[in-house]
């Protein structure tokens, strides 16, 4: 058996390689939950940590760059784990005959980003590799962060609602297309921000039980996994679902699913009901969150996720075996 491209898609495989090797060998608690970061507790409250690498293909894009792109992913894994990022370390890896200029604009790219984001770069590391070995250069970014309100998809319960904070599949489209594999121009950008002033706000929503950003794998993914993890079943209303016109229009033509295509500038939220308007209303008064919707409901049918189509049919949803766009984030 060797490495396949599909055991970095974020789907079956990717769980498989997780959980048939990494978990056997790093067996210690922390990992269990399988989330975008882990819980540490310390003398003087509870933090998160996450880390996470990027070899987007190609590294600039409509939108964004590599070095705003392991920037904003940080923060944003932080912030759906209940966490208030504050600072990040950053490794290259570069290939020899990088142009310096480029490496310039996506070290100033990162910096513009995390003052944005509020959040410090406070260690790094530099190693250059011989030409060929690398695609120019990828980044190792780790985050740290203080725990607000800890989240989990074991909060959740039957009858709960699920959110979208905006349009799906931009990011997957931008890079696409970036990839220049198909004549086919569209104003279809990256959503890639860091989303942790669009999200702290909902950290004082009491019925707020799990957040995550749909990266690789998509919507459809994020949501598996929460049943998943959960034990229980998602309904999911596809009318509901907001994607762009010219996302489906290049999904149609492509053969593409926009369920299962990578976002860095969304993230999926599960609140009680109840408080679901409240969660809506702060949302929708963010720029990053102005097109949110309610997307589906939470259900007590045992990891299952249905998609109820804009015919009025179903169809179950499943992690595919690997990523239609490797290479995304």
């Amino acid at each position: 058996m060797k490495i396949e491209i599909g055991h970095g898609s974020g789907g079956k495989l990717t769980r498989e390689l997780i959980e048939n090797l990494f978990l056997k060998y790093f067996s210690f608690p922390e990992l269990k939950s399988l989330q975008d970061a882990s819980y540490l507790q310390t003398e003087t409250g509870k933090i998160a940590i996450t880390t996470d690498s990027y070899v987007v293909s190609p590294y600039f894009f409509p939108g964004g760059d590599i070095g705003s792109l392991s920037v904003s992913g940080t923060v944003n894994d932080l912030t759906v784990s209940g966490a208030v990022p504050r600072f990040i370390s950053v490794g290259f890896i570069l290939e020899e005959g990088l142009k310096f200029s480029d490496l310039e604009k996506i070290v100033e790219s990162m910096a513009e980003t995390a003052k944005k984001a509020g959040v410090k770069i406070v260690a790094g590391d530099t190693k250059v590799v011989e030409k060929g070995k690398c695609d120019g250069l990828y980044i190792n970014t780790t985050g740290i962060g203080e725990v607000v309100k800890p989240l989990s998809p074991e909060f959740a319960k039957p009858g709960d609602v699920v959110i979208i904070t905006g349009f799906v599949g931009d990011h997957g489209i931008a890079i696409s297309l970036a990839r220049e594999e198909f004549d086919v121009e569209t104003g279809v950008l990256s959503d890639c921000a860091p989303l942790n002033s669009l999200l702290v706000p909902l950290f004082d929503v009491k019925g707020l039980k799990w957040m995550r950003d749909p990266t690789r794998g998509g919507l459809a993914t994020v949501l598996i996994e929460f049943s998943e993890m959960s034990g229980l079943g998602v309904r999911l209303y596809e009318e509901k679902i907001p994607v762009r016109e010219e996302v489906q229009f290049v999904c149609e033509m492509l053969g593409y699913d926009p369920l299962y295509l990578a976002n860095e500038g969304k993230t999926v939220i599960v609140v009680d009901r109840k408080d679901a308007e409240t969660v809506l209303e702060k949302l929708r008064a963010h720029p990053l969150g102005e097109n949110a919707e309610i997307i589906g409901e939470v259900t007590d049918k045992t990891r299952d996720v249905r998609l109820v189509t804009s015919i009025g049919g179903e169809r179950r949803l499943e992690l595919l075996e690997e990523d239609p766009l490797p290479r995304i984030c």
